[in-house]
């Protein structure tokens, strides 16, 4: 794998850690600057909604800009947001600051994903986009317990010190290990917009969007249900978050192969999987190494559900794919609210600390139902239009060689190559050329 993607990397590792951290850090926060830890939580919905503000703007504003320049800005504003959270005087400023550092993260991610992809061979583009992944998984594992350790004993305002200070690391690395990727001449916020309005995109985010709730219906809970459900102390509750951390660099691994070898398999299994495992969990908590294992499969097979759905926007958005990529990241953090809300009305029922379990199962559902919709309707699309006249046979050559023989095919392909029909320009490219015998 190229070095480039180190860098990339280490990018969503400071993305990765200041996200999650805040979870972490809310009591300290809270007793610091003398309001609520409800109100303080504020903070986290902060960081959200400048994802999903950021992801749009942000790229369509750099829609233009070189690949290699607008990761260096976007980690530039990611610092930026981080300083300002350290030296806020007060909560609304430390709000401000929280907003400011989730503007780049989908866009950064959207960015970073089509760099990623075009650093590799074509079989290998999905594996490459997990290994940039794998700094926000890894962050989980070591960088939130290490800067929530941090912050506990130095103050909250360290640990914003020390993740803009990764974010300096980062735009080292991008400067020095990213080769220059200059922007397609096609490229335009026009063609970015066409290409989110395409179907298959659309049901490809709406899939993250309630697929990925199942995982953070739990996952928001997680710390309470170590402590009210499965029975430990408040001292394993880090060792718990980072038994999910390395469920998801597992699952992060593995989807990366799977997904380069079948994508929609790949979505459908993992969906299908997280379903299950959300289902069985609660009458596993009770058990502790049975309770542990299904944190770990948590976090696999719902993070094995990132990377196809990346690749789903980006292969369908064509040659317009980024900011469809960012948008997918809008998808997770709409996901992350709505699964955190779902969950929290769930518990609030009184239906108990596992209850938001079953809320994630019925959302994973959801999104599989989805999913298997739209691999319906992109494989009936070809036939569909071959049916309406909206794709032409092919005319057979006068030169090309009939059942008894005759002169050799001038059009240099073999005949069992040679398709069996053609797309005319009237309606545009086929979204997905099933009918021609080629793998999705």
């Amino acid at each position: 794998m190229p070095l480039a993607l180190l860098a990339l990397a280490v990018s969503a590792f400071g993305i990765g850690t200041t996200e999650f951290v805040m979870m972490g850090l809310l009591p300290n926060v809270a007793d610091d600057l003398g309001t609520s830890v409800p109100t303080a939580g504020y903070l986290v919905s902060a960081y959200a909604i400048g994802v999903v503000v950021g992801a749009p703007l942000l790229t369509g504003l750099g829609s233009r800009v070189p690949r290699k320049r607008m990761l260096l800005l976007l980690m530039a504003l990611f610092t930026v947001g981080n300083l300002a959270s350290a030296l806020a005087p007060d909560f609304g400023w430390l709000v401000a600051g929280r907003f400011l550092a989730g503007l780049p993260h989908g866009a950064f991610f959207g960015v970073g994903a089509v760099v990623a992809a075009r650093l590799v061979a074509e079989g290998r583009r999905a594996r490459a986009v997990a290994t940039m992944f794998l700094g926000l998984t890894v962050a989980n594992i070591v960088g939130v317990p290490a800067a929530t350790l941090l912050g506990q004993h130095l103050g909250w305002r360290a640990t914003f010190l020390v993740v803009a200070a990764i974010g300096l690391a980062a735009m080292a690395a991008l400067a020095r290990l990213v080769p220059r990727i200059p922007v397609e001449a096609h490229q335009d916020v026009r063609s970015e917009l066409r290409a989110l309005g395409h179907r298959q995109v659309l049901l490809g985010l709406l899939t993250a969007v309630f697929g990925f709730a199942g995982v953070f219906a739990v996952y928001s809970y997680l710390s309470a249900m170590t402590t009210e459900a499965m029975g430990f102390g408040e001292s394993s509750v880090t060792v718990v978050l980072a038994l999910f951390g390395i469920g998801m660099t597992l699952g992060a691994l593995a989807a990366g192969p799977l997904t380069d070898r079948a994508l929609r398999p790949t979505l459908y299994g993992s969906l299908g999987a997280l379903a299950v495992v959300l289902v069985v969990f609660p009458f596993t908590v009770h058990v502790p190494w049975a309770a542990l294992v299904m944190v770990v499969l948590l976090g696999g097979v719902g993070f094995m559900t990132t990377t196809p759905l990346q690749m789903l926007v980006m292969n369908k958005a064509k040659d317009a794919p980024t900011l469809a990529s960012a948008s997918n990241h809008s998808a997770f953090n709409l996901a992350n609210a709505g699964g955190a809300w779902l969950g929290g009305v769930a518990i609030a029922a009184g239906w108990g600390w596992t209850s938001p379990a079953f809320v994630g199962a019925v959302l994973a559902v959801a999104g599989l139902a989805i999913a298997l919709t739209a691999g319906y309707l992109d494989r009936i699309t070809p036939t569909r239009r071959l049916r309406l006249g909206r794709i032409t046979p092919v005319r057979r050559s006068t030169t090309e060689p009939l059942r008894g023989g005759g002169p050799a095919p001038t059009n240099g392909l073999a005949p069992q190559a040679r398709p069996a029909f053609e797309e005319r320009a009237a309606t545009g490219p086929l979204e997905d050329r099933a009918a021609t015998g080629r793998p999705r």
